[in-house]
C-alpha cells in the first residue's frame, strides 16, 4: 500500500512538472501605452491586437498604462518592452536607469508609431529608437517601398503597395548602424505641411524616407515601426505579422 501511494505521488508530481513545462511561454513582454501628450485613438485596438498576438504566438503580455512599477526587480520578469503609441515624458530618472539596465542586460525594445514622439530629453532613449518624430502631414494613402526584404514580418508588404497611415517625418539619425527595412514613396503623397501652433514646417525627407528599422543597441536590441496610427490597421494581417516579427526579434535576438 505504501509503495502504491509513493508511486501515485510520484506520478502526480511528474504530471505537474509536465503541465508547467507545457504552459511555459516563449517570453514575457511588458506593454506600455502611457501618454503625457496626444492620446491615440488606436491604443485600445493596439493593446487588444498585441494580447491576441501573445495568445497566438505563446508569449505573455503584461499591459501597463499608468502607475507601472518600472524597477530593476520588476523588469527582471520580462525579455522585451513594447512602447505602443506613447507620447511625451513618461519615465522618471529612476525608471530610465532601470530601462537602461534592462537593455544592457541583453534584452529588447519594440517601438510602435509614436514611441518616436516620446522622451526627447533622454538621449539614451533617442539613440535606442534611432530617429525621432519631427512632424507629419494629414493622413494619406501612399506607396510602400521595401528596403530589405530579408527581415521577417515583411511578407505581407510589396513594393508599390498602397497603405493609408500618418506618415512621420523624422529628424536625423541619433545613432549609426540602423538597418532600414521599410520606407514610403514621397512621390505618391503630399509630404508638405505647416503647423501654425508651433511654426513647424515639413517638406518630407527626399528620395529615401524610412519608416521601419532595427539595430543592436547597448548590449540589447531595438525595433521600431512608424506604422500604426489608424485603429483599423490593428486587424490587418500584414501589419500584425510586421509587429510580431519586431517583438520576436527584440525579445529573442532571432531574425
Amino acid at each position: 500500500m505504501k509503495n502504491r501511494k509513493f508511486v501515485l505521488l510520484l506520478l502526480s508530481g511528474l504530471i505537474s512538472l509536465i503541465v508547467v513545462a507545457q504552459d511555459k511561454k516563449q517570453f514575457n513582454a511588458l506593454l506600455v501605452t502611457k501618454t503625457s501628450g496626444w492620446h491615440h485613438e488606436s491604443i485600445n485596438e493596439g493593446v487588444a491586437a498585441i494580447k491576441a498576438l501573445g495568445v497566438r504566438n505563446h508569449f505573455e503580455v503584461q499591459w501597463h498604462q499608468d502607475g507601472m512599477p518600472v524597477t530593476d526587480k520588476y523588469l527582471e520578469n520580462f525579455q522585451v518592452i513594447i512602447l505602443l503609441n506613447t507620447t511625451g515624458d513618461i519615465f522618471n530618472a529612476e525608471e530610465q536607469k532601470a530601462i537602461e539596465k534592462f537593455i544592457k542586460s541583453g534584452k529588447g525594445f519594440t517601438g510602435i508609431h509614436s514611441a518616436s514622439d516620446t522622451e526627447y530629453d533622454w538621449p539614451w532613449y533617442t539613440k535606442m529608437v534611432g530617429r525621432m518624430f519631427r512632424i507629419h502631414p494629414p493622413i494619406q494613402t501612399a506607396k510602400l517601398k521595401l528596403t530589405n526584404n530579408t527581415f521577417p514580418g515583411l511578407e505581407g508588404f510589396k513594393d508599390g503597395q498602397y497603405w493609408t497611415d500618418e506618415w512621420y517625418e523624422f529628424d536625423e539619425e541619433k545613432v549609426t548602424g540602423l538597418n532600414y527595412i521599410l520606407a514610403v514613396d514621397e512621390t505618391s503623397y503630399v509630404p508638405q505641411v505647416e503647423w501654425a501652433h508651433n511654426n513647424k514646417k515639413g517638406k518630407g525627407m527626399g528620395s529615401f524616407h524610412p519608416i521601419a528599422w532595427y539595430h543592436d543597441y547597448d548590449g540589447g536590441r531595438s525595433f521600431y515601426t512608424a506604422l500604426g496610427h489608424m485603429p483599423a490597421v490593428y486587424s490587418e494581417p500584414a501589419f500584425l505579422n510586421h509587429i510580431y516579427a519586431g517583438i520576436y526579434y527584440a525579445a529573442t535576438g532571432k531574425k
